[in-house]
C-alpha cells in the first residue's frame, strides 16, 4: 500500500518536511481512525500541500507508533518525546492532543515531479491506496474506503 498525506498549508508542513525539519507526521482522534494500525515500515508516503491539488514529495516509512486510550499526561508526554521529529506548533499540539495517536516516522524524502491529484468528494486527509496512480488525474479510479477498514 501507499499513503497520500495532506499537509497543512497554513503551518507550512510540507516545507518543513522538504527542509528536513520534520521527519514524522501524526494523526489522532478520540477513537481509532485511519491511518492508525494501517501504516507499515517500508511503505511509501506521498505528500500533498492542502489546497494545491499537486502531489509533490515522497518518503519511506521507517517507524510507526500507535497508541489507544492515552491519558492526558500520556498524550502530552508522547507528543513532547517526539517533538524533535514532529516539529509541531502550539496550535498543532492542541489539534493532535487526542486519546488515539498514530505517529509515522519517515526518511528518504524526495521531491517528485508534481502529480495532479484527482480529488473526489469523500476523501479524508490521509488516503490508503494500492498505487499513487489511483488518485492521479487521467488514471484515477473511484475512491472507496476498502483499504481504510479496520
Amino acid at each position: 500500500m501507499v499513503h497520500l498525506v495532506y499537509c497543512d498549508d497554513r503551518e507550512k508542513v510540507l516545507e518543513k518536511i522538504l527542509a528536513g525539519e520534520k521527519t514524522m507526521v501524526v494523526r489522532g482522534a478520540a477513537g481509532r481512525k485511519i491511518p492508525h494500525s494501517r501504516v507499515f515500515k517500508g511503505e511509501t508516503l506521498y505528500f500533498m500541500k492542502k489546497g494545491t491539488a499537486k502531489i509533490s514529495a515522497a518518503a519511506k516509512v521507517i517507524d510507526i507508533q500507535n497508541y489507544v486510550k492515552l491519558t492526558e499526561e500520556e498524550i502530552t508526554k508522547t507528543l513532547q518525546e517526539n517533538q524533535a521529529k514532529l516539529s509541531l506548533t502550539d496550535k498543532q499540539k492542541a489539534r493532535w492532543h487526542k486519546k488515539c495517536l498514530c505517529l509515522v516516522e519517515f526518511a528518504e524524502v524526495e521531491e517528485i515531479v508534481p502529480l495532479a491529484f484527482d480529488h473526489q468528494g469523500n476523501m479524508d486527509d490521509w488516503l490508503i491506496i494500492e498505487k499513487i496512480e489511483d488518485v492521479v488525474v487521467g488514471m484515477s479510479i473511484p475512491y472507496n474506503y476498502d483499504n481504510s477498514k479496520f
